[in-house]
């Protein structure tokens, strides 16, 4: 197993690094500080927003990974932060917002 850095902290990098490079990133919920899980809203100019999610697997290592959602993404994350409180929502607004998303979160 290996450490990893509060969530409370990647969520943060991962804002700063999107709105320094002119995107824009905000948080839709904030989950638990030290090891909540992390939901992307990413918009896409040219088709329905994707949702990703990081995964962490028995090793520890992170991970990004697509969930399949159609139709209402408003109604899914909502949904989910009901069954777990401690879920951070975190919406992209920026060209390779999945490059940003995994540099950021999938290194950690």
């Amino acid at each position: 197993m290996t450490a990893r850095l509060p969530t409370q902290l990647v969520v943060g990098a991962l804002l700063r690094r999107v709105n320094d490079a002119g995107g824009i990133a905000m948080v839709r919920a904030r989950g638990e500080a030290q090891g909540g899980a992390i939901l992307l809203l990413i918009e896409q100019r040219d088709g329905p927003t994707r949702v990703l999610e990081r995964r962490i697997d028995f090793d520890g290592e992170a991970t990004l990974a697509d969930s399949a959602v159609t139709g209402d993404v408003e109604g899914y994350w909502r949904r989910r932060r009901q069954s777990d409180p401690d879920l951070w929502v975190i919406e992209l607004d920026i060209p390779e917002a999945e490059r940003f998303a995994a540099e950021t979160i999938a290194s950690n």
